[in-house]
């Protein structure tokens, strides 16, 4: 038996490829393909959370173990071709409203997102996790989406300088004819044009083109490819958990589960549809998968980052034929190879990635088209949740604003069976917390 014989043996064994119809090639052909819609992340998620004053060479350390971990676990233990990384949402969550907008330590918020996941390893445990996805409203799941989405549009558009602060109006257009304006425009007109050609790479191809363009120009310095691993011990076992016990981080820790609940389940069902892998509908091994992504966010808040969710983009690789684990493995191992990347990541502008931030917001939005708009009992609270959650600069509130509107127009309107027990719990909480507390 040839060595390669042998490397296919174990493979067949752990992960079931020919009962899955599938071989090591198509496999890793796929993760190749999740991989390049995803590595975004490594350069985008140092550059968000390195707004709250973190080390972005620790960050992005820290995001390329996290989604390795959330990847292994995910191909090992629950055998999906399904990869995990850093959310986009989520960090917008950590760096603009809880570090930033309610002047928390980012050592508290990373102790926030690790109770966070131990809360999510013990409802997957109990499958309580599944019963709440289940008994809330899909307007409300949905418009949660959508308003992200808005929200990520707006933080792109405020650090590219397309908008601005205006005194007479509170927003406004900014210098057109600026240099990096241009380039955050041009580069969205890029990333929208590739994805239609369904090219895989298309959010990193216009990341590396605008940093290209952009230290050309003079704009930004480029700092190499190739370098050295940096040091993860500035955000290494950081988490501050003293600074927890308020009402306010309360509603943080249950702010970055909730988003997480709907963002990875929704995924993790998705993503598994298109594959082919549901049985009656429902997902074979769904316990193991909820598992895998609850460990990456603990092991992710310990290494030092944000909250880590299974990627849609893992829906590429299905398309190219992943349907096992082995997908999952494959984007983990190139997740650890980036590691040598750390110069050409620190050589990335802002601006540059604010593409990545529109691209993504705009395919969050579409999650609105589910929304029953023809009736307002579930069109009204699903708009104010979208639109509360860019107006007020906080993913929370507009979550706080939807829960509370949709059970008192639903109460006012003779429908109140139409509320699940939860949302009204939710809606309450949350009602006293601004009652007492204010915004």
């Amino acid at each position: 038996m040839t060595t390669s014989d042998s490397n296919n043996g174990l493979l067949e064994r752990l992960f079931g490829l020919r009962e899955s119809g599938t071989t090591v090639r198509t496999e890793i052909t796929a993760g190749l393909t999740t991989f390049l819609t995803m590595c975004y992340i490594i350069i985008v998620n140092p550059l968000v959370l390195g707004q709250t004053g973190m080390d972005t060479g620790a960050v992005f350390v820290a995001t390329c173990i996290a989604a390795a971990i959330g990847c292994f676990v995910m191909g090992f233990v629950g055998n999906y071709p399904i990869a995990l990384a850093p959310g986009m949402g989520l960090n917008a969550y950590f760096t603009f409203a809880v570090v930033k907008g309610m002047g928390v330590p980012w050592q508290v918020a990373l102790g926030a997102v690790f109770v966070s996941g131990l809360i999510f390893i013990v409802f997957s445990l109990f499958k309580v996790r599944e019963m709440l996805v289940n008994a809330l409203p899909m307007g409300l799941k949905m418009s949660i989406a959508a308003g992200i989405g808005l929200f990520l549009a707006l933080i792109a558009l405020k650090g590219s300088g397309v908008i601005v602060d205006n005194p007479a109006t509170l927003v406004g257009l900014g210098d057109v004819k600026n240099p990096q304006v241009l380039l955050a425009m041009g580069g969205f007109v890029l990333v929208v044009v590739l994805g239609h050609l369904r090219i895989r790479a298309a959010i990193i191809i216009t990341i590396l083109v605008i940093t290209a363009v952009s230290s050309l120009m003079g704009l930004s310095e480029f700092k190499g490819v190739v370098g050295s691993v940096p040091s993860i011990t500035p955000t290494f076992m950081q988490m501050d958990f003293d600074g927890l016990f308020t009402v306010s981080m309360v509603s943080v820790i249950f702010v970055f589960f909730l988003v997480d609940l709907f963002d990875s389940t929704g995924t993790l069902v998705g993503v598994s549809h298109r594959a082919g892998l549901l049985v009656d509908g429902k997902l074979p091994r769904l316990k193991r998968a909820l598992l895998a992504d609850s460990t990456a966010i603990v092991a992710g808040a310990a290494l030092g980052t944000s909250s880590t969710t299974p990627y849609v983009e893992s829906a590429a690789g299905v398309s190219a034929g992943g349907r096992t684990g082995l997908t999952a493995v494959t984007v983990g191992v190139l997740m650890l190879a980036c590691l040598v990347f750390s110069p050409l990541a620190q050589s990335v502008p802002a601006f540059a990635t604010a593409p990545a931030l529109l691209y993504v917001g705009t395919q969050m939005l579409r999650s609105a088209k589910e929304i029953d708009w023809d009736d307002m009992t579930e069109a009204a609270p699903a708009f104010l949740t979208i639109v509360f959650m860019p107006f007020t600069y906080s993913i929370a509130d507009g979550i706080a604003i939807g829960f509370i509107s949709y059970a008192v127009i639903k109460l006012l309107c003779n429908r109140s069976k139409d509320v699940p027990p939860i949302v009204w719990v939710v809606a309450v909480l949350w009602a006293g917390k601004f009652w007492y507390l204010g915004g």
